[in-house]
C-alpha cells in the first residue's frame, strides 16, 4: 500500500506541475486576448470525451477516498483537476496571431523571438511551423483552411513592419526580401 501511495504522490506532483503550467498559460491568454488579430479555437482532440469521463471517474474516486475512507487523495485530486478542469479550459485559448506574437499549439512565441517560419500544406490541413530564435525549438500552429490566406497576409505584414526578421538565423546573402519567407 505504501508503494501505491508513493506512486500516486509522484503522479500528483507531475500533474500539479501540468496544472500550474496550464493555469499560467490561461492567465497569459486572458491578459492577451484583447490584442487578438486572427485567432481560432483548437478543435477538440479525438480522446476528449474519454478525458472528461476520466475526470468524472477521478472525481468520484477523490470523493470516496475523502468521505468514506478518510484518506488523503493528493495524486488523484491533481489528476481530477487536470482532466475535469485545466485540460478542457486550455482548449478555449485562442490559437493564432496577436499584436505581439503567435500562440502556437503549446505556447506563445513573441514576434521578436521568431527565427524562422515554414508552411506545411496537406490535402485537408495547413500548419505553420514557427522556429524560436532563443530556444532552438520548432512549434506548430494548425491553421484552419478558412484562415490560411489571412494568416499569410498577416505574417507578410509583420515581416514588412520588421516585427519578424530572420537576420542572424542562418546564411544571409542580402539578395532576398524577407517578406518572401511568408
Amino acid at each position: 500500500m505504501d508503494l501505491l501511495t508513493g506512486v500516486l504522490a509522484l503522479l500528483g506532483i507531475g500533474f500539479l506541475a501540468a496544472n500550474l503550467k496550464l493555469a499560467y498559460d490561461y492567465v497569459r491568454y486572458l491578459r492577451r486576448r484583447g490584442s487578438a488579430l486572427l485567432t481560432w479555437r483548437n478543435p477538440k482532440p479525438p480522446q476528449y470525451a474519454f478525458a472528461l469521463a476520466l475526470g468524472v471517474a477521478l472525481g468520484l474516486l477523490v470523493f470516496a477516498k475523502l468521505v468514506f475512507l478518510h484518506r488523503q487523495a493528493f495524486g488523484e485530486s491533481m489528476m481530477f483537476l487536470y482532466y475535469a478542469y485545466f485540460f478542457p479550459m486550455s482548449l478555449t485559448i485562442g490559437r493564432g496571431f496577436y499584436e505581439d506574437g503567435i500562440w502556437a499549439e503549446t505556447t506563445f512565441i513573441p514576434y521578436n523571438e521568431v527565427g524562422g517560419i515554414s508552411w506545411r500544406e496537406g490535402e485537408h490541413n495547413v500548419s505553420l511551423i514557427v522556429i524560436s530564435r532563443l530556444r532552438n525549438l520548432a512549434r506548430k500552429l494548425a491553421v484552419p483552411l478558412e484562415h490560411y490566406g489571412a494568416a499569410r497576409r498577416l505574417l507578410r505584414d509583420k515581416i514588412g513592419e520588421h516585427e519578424i526578421h530572420f537576420f542572424g538565423t542562418g546564411l544571409d546573402l542580402g539578395a532576398h526580401d524577407e517578406r518572401d519567407e511568408a
